[in-house]
C-alpha cells in the first residue's frame, strides 16, 4: 500500500521551500527530503537502543553526493563514487555543527544522519542539507532541543541575497551560511571580499530573520507528525560525587589556575593533582568508579576556571580579555621552497611552505557544483607531536580538511587571478606546536609565505580565534584563545581578514545560541586583535617580493589569435612537443587564445616565446621581413617570411635595374630582405625587394608595384611589358 505522503513549504527570500516525509526510508528513526526549484535532498536519522560507555556525544554526520543527482557519471576508474571529496566532507561538518549542542547533556546514545544528494540544479544543496537534517531529527524518536533552520546570504552591490544561486554567488562579494533556532545563530561559515564588519552584522541578522519561516515549518511538522521522543540514556556524574571532588580539590585548583604556566607544566600539574584526587576518594569509597571521579574533577576544573575569568577578567595564562600573545615572525626558513615562513603565536607555530606551479598542476574537481578546477590550494596537517602526543597517523582527518578549507577561504579573495599571475598556487601549514587557534596561525603564516615567493597578493590576512565565557548574565569575550579556553569555553570563532575588510568567519559553539548583538561585540573586538597581530606581521615583510627566487618556474603569457592554435599545435601535437623538446619549456593553450609558457629560466622561457610569436605572426603590409626563397618561377620568387608564410616577390620587383631571369638574384634557399607591398582578400600576399633597396615608403611601393591580372600563361601579377616581351620571344 502507498504510505501517505506529507507535505509542509516555508517561503525564504520569496522561494519555496518544500518539506516532505513518509514516502521514502519509513524504518529510519526520520526520514525528510527537502526541495528547492529542482534541487532535491533526502535526510535520514537514527539512533540506536543502547547508550555507549565514552565521555562525548557520538554522532556521526555524511553527506554521500550521489553523481546521478546531475545526471553524472563518476570520472573514477570503477565509475562510482568513492571516499567523499572535500566539499563532500565539508558539508558533513557544515550539517554536524548546529545539530550537536541542541542533544541532551551527557548523551551517550549513537546518533546517525544521512544525507544524500538526489537532485542538483543551480542552486547549492548544503543549506538544503542542514534543513533536511534539523527536520529529520525533528519528526524522529530522538531527543533533541530543535529545530534549526539555515540560510544562504549573499550580496550583490549593495543588495542582499537569500539563498542565491550558483550563478548569483559569482557575482556576488559574500558567501554567508548561517545556522540557527528561533531565539540565537547556532553555526556561520563565510567566505567574503573584504567585506566591513558593520555590513557582517546586517548580513548576520538578516540570515537570522530569514530562518524564522524555516523553524516554524520544522515545529510544526513535528508537532503534527513527529514521533514520542525516546527516554535518553545521560552518562552523568553525581552530583554528590561533584560536591565532595570539589570540596577537595577547589583550593589546589585555585592556585593552580592563577599561575601563569605554560602548556606542558599547567596540563602536566593538572594530570598530577587528578591523580592525587582520584587517589584520595578511592581510599574513602572503594566502590567509586575512577572514571566517574575524573569526570567529576574535570566538572571542578572547569567550575573554577570559567569562574576566575568572569568574577576578575583574568585568563589562565595572566592575560586579559582583550590581550594577545607575543608573536614572532620569520621567512625564506626553507633554501629551496618557493616561499616559506614561520608563524608563532605564544605556544602555537606554524611553518607555512608554498609552491608553484603551472596552470597544467591545478587540481581537477569532479562534483555536483559547478566549480571544475582550483589553482589555489591550502592543505593544512596537524601532526601528534605539535601537542607533545603519539597518535596513530590514519590519513588526513576532517579537521585538517575544515581547518585547509577555512585558511584557502580566508586567502582566496587576495589571490590574483590567473591573467595577472598565471601560476597554480599550494600552500601547505605543517602546525609545529599547538595551544589553540592553530587554524589561524596557519592563515598568516601562508600570507606571510606567499609574499615571501612573491606572489602578488592584493593584500595581507591576519586571522584571530576569539572565544567567550558567560553564564548567561556576565560574559568576557576572549581574544586568542588557548586550548584550553576552547575546550572549557562556550565558543570558537574565528575570524580573518585584511585592514579592509573581513574575508572569513567560522563559528562554533556549545551552548544554545549567540544574539546578533554579541556577535557584533565579538566582530569589533577581533578587528583589535586582527590589526595587532598584522603590524607584528609586517614588521617582517610588508609587501610582496619583487623578484621570485632562481629556481622558482617563470610562467608568462602570449595572446594568440584562436585561428593560429593549430599553427603552434602542429598536425598530431607535432610542432608543440618539437617547440617543449628543443626549448625545455612547457606550452599549456587555453581555447581562448592564451598561451602558457612555463619554464626553469629566462634563456627557454625566451626561445619559446620567439618560436610561438613566430608561428602565429601575421604579415603586416609596409613591414620588412628578411626571409628565405622557398620556389622560384618564371615570373618571380616566393619567399617564406614567416613560419609557414610566403608571399610573392614579381620579377620586376626583385632588383633597382631590369633582369633577365629570376635566379639572377633570388635561388631557392637564399635570404632576401623584403617589403610586404599587398595583401588582397584571399590572404595572398605581395613583396618587394624593389622597395627595401630604393628606401620606399608603402604609398611608393605600391606605386610602382601595381598588379594588373593575369592570364592562362601563369603571367598573373606581370607587368603589360612583359607580357609583350613574352609574345615576342614566342614570335621568334
Amino acid at each position: 500500500m502507498k504510505p501517505e505522503v506529507k507535505q509542509y513549504t516555508a517561503e525564504v527570500g520569496g522561494r519555496t521551500l518544500t518539506f516532505e516525509t513518509g514516502k521514502l526510508a519509513h524504518q529510519a528513526g526520520g526520514a525528510v527530503t527537502v526541495q528547492l526549484d529542482d534541487a532535491m535532498v533526502f535526510c535520514a536519522a537514527t539512533m540506536s537502543k543502547n547508550a555507549r560507555d565514552v565521555n562525548f556525544l557520538p554522532m556521526s554526520v555524511n553527506y554521500e553526493e550521489r553523481m546521478y543527482a546531475g545526471g553524472k557519471i563518476p570520472g573514477s576508474f570503477f565509475r562510482r563514487e568513492g571516499r567523499p571529496h572535500t566539499e563532500a566532507i565539508l558539508t558533513s561538518r557544515l550539517i554536524d555543527r548546529p545539530l550537536r549542542p541542541l542533544f541532551p547533556d551527557g548523551m551517550r546514545n549513537d546518533i546517525q544522519v544521512l544525507v544524500y544528494s538526489i537532485s542538483a540544479d543551480d542552486n547549492p544543496l548544503d543549506i538544503l542539507a542542514i534543513n533536511s537534517a534539523s527536520a529529520a531529527v525533528s519528526i524522529s524518536n530522538i531527543p533533541w532541543d530543535g529545530p534549526v533552520g539555515a540560510v544562504r546570504i549573499g550580496r550583490i552591490g549593495d543588495e542582499f541575497i537569500v539563498n542565491p544561486t550558483y550563478a548569483q554567488l559569482e557575482e556576488s562579494d559574500l558567501d554567508l551560511r548561517l545556522a540557527g533556532t528561533k531565539e540565537a545563530i547556532l553555526m556561520v561559515e563565510a567566505g567574503a571580499d573584504e567585506i566591513p564588519e558593520d555590513v557582517m552584522v546586517e548580513a548576520l541578522a538578516l540570515g537570522h530573520a530569514s530562518i524564522q519561516p524555516i523553524v516554524e515549518t520544522i515545529s510544526a511538522m513535528a508537532a503534527e507528525i513527529g514521533k514520542e521522543k525516546d527516554e535518553p540514556i545521560l552518562n552523568k556524574a553525581d552530583e554528590a560525587l561533584v560536591q565532595k571532588v570539589f570540596d577537595y580539590a577547589s583550593a589546589e585548583l585555585t592556585d593552580l589556575v592563577s599561575k601563569p604556566l605554560d602548556k606542558a607544566t599547567f596540563y602536566g600539574s593538572m594530570d598530577d593533582l587528578k591523580a592525587k584526587t582520584v587517589e584520595a576518594m578511592l581510599a574513602e569509597d572503594e566502590e567509586l568508579s575512577t572514571s566517574d571521579i575524573k569526570e567529576a574533577f574535570g566538572s571542578a576544573e572547569k567550575k573554577i576556571i570559567r569562574e576566575r575569568m568572569l568574577s576578575t577578567g583574568i585568563r589562565i595564562d595572566g592575560r586579559g580579555p582583550k590581550d594577545v600573545r607575543p608573536i614572532w615572525c620569520e621567512v625564506g626558513y626553507s633554501p629551496r621552497a618557493h616561499g616559506s615562513a614561520i608563524f608563532t603565536r605564544g605556544e602555537t607555530q606554524a611553518l607555512s611552505i608554498a609552491t608553484l606551479g603551472t596552470l597544467r598542476d591545478s587540481q581537477m574537481l569532479d562534483g555536483l557544483d559547478p566549480k571544475k578546477e582550483a589553482r589555489y590550494m591550502h592543505h593544512y596537517n596537524f601532526p601528534p607531536f605539535c601537542t607533545g602526543e603519539t597518535k596513530m597517523m590514519r590519513g588526513t582527518s576532517r579537521r585538517e580538511t575544515g581547518h585547509g578549507a577555512l585558511a584557502e577561504r580566508a586567502l582566496l579573495p587576495v589571490i590574483p587571478s590567473k591573467e595577472e599571475f598565471p601560476y597554480t598556487i599550494r600552500v601547505v601549514s605543517e602546525i609545529m606546536a599547538s595551544n589553540g587557534s592553530s587554524s589561524m596561525a596557519s592563515v598568516c603564516g601562508s600570507t606571510m609565505s606567499l609574499m615571501d615567493t612573491g606572489v602578488p597578493i592584493k593584500a595581507p590576512v591576519s586571522g584571530v580565534a576569539m572565544g567567550l565565557v558567560t553564564d548567561g548574565e556576565r560574559y568576557h569575550i576572549l581574544s586568542d584563545i588557548l586550548g584550553t579556553e576552547d575546550h572549557l569555553g562556550d565558543m570558537d570563532f574565528k575570524v580573518t581578514g585584511t585592514t579592509k575588510g573581513i574575508t572569513a568567519l567560522q563559528m562554533d559553539i556549545k551552548i544554545s545560541g549567540l544574539s546578533t548583538e554579541l556577535m557584533a561585540e565579538a566582530l569589533t573586538q577581533s578587528h583589535e586583535a586582527r590589526m595587532h597581530i598584522m603590524d607584528e606581521m609586517m614588521k617582517v615583510i610588508k609587501t610582496p617580493r619583487p623578484e621570485m627566487k632562481n629556481h622558482v618556474p617563470r610562467v608568462t603569457t602570449v595572446t594568440i589569435p584562436v585561428e593560429k592554435i593549430g599553427a603552434i599545435i602542429g598536425p598530431g601535437g607535432k610542432t608543440i612537443r618539437a617547440i617543449q623538446e628543443e626549448t625545455g619549456a612547457r606550452l599549456d593553450i587555453e581555447d581562448d587564445g592564451t598561451v602558457y609558457i612555463s619554464a626553469a629560466d629566462g634563456e627557454s622561457e625566451a626561445a619559446a616565446r620567439a618560436r610561438v610569436e613566430g608561428l602565429t605572426e601575421s604579415a603586416v603590409p609596409g613591414r620588412i621581413y628578411t626571409g628565405r626563397v622557398v620556389r622560384v618561377v618564371d615570373f618571380g620568387a616566393f619567399v617564406e617570411i614567416l613560419p609557414n608564410m610566403d608571399g610573392l616577390v614579381h620579377i620586376s620587383q626583385l632588383d633597382t635595374v631590369r633582369i633577365n631571369s629570376v635566379e639572377d638574384v633570388a635561388k631557392v634557399g637564399d635570404e632576401i630582405t623584403v617589403m610586404v607591398t599587398q595583401i588582397d582578400a584571399g590572404g595572398k600576399i605581395r613583396l618587394s625587394r624593389k622597395a627595401v633597396l630604393e628606401g620606399w615608403s608603402l604609398e611608393e611601393a605600391k606605386a610602382n608595384d601595381q598588379p594588373r591580372g593575369g592570364n592562362r600563361n601563369n603571367n598573373r601579377g606581370r607587368s603589360n611589358n612583359d607580357r609583350n616581351r613574352g609574345r615576342n620571344n614566342n614570335r621568334r
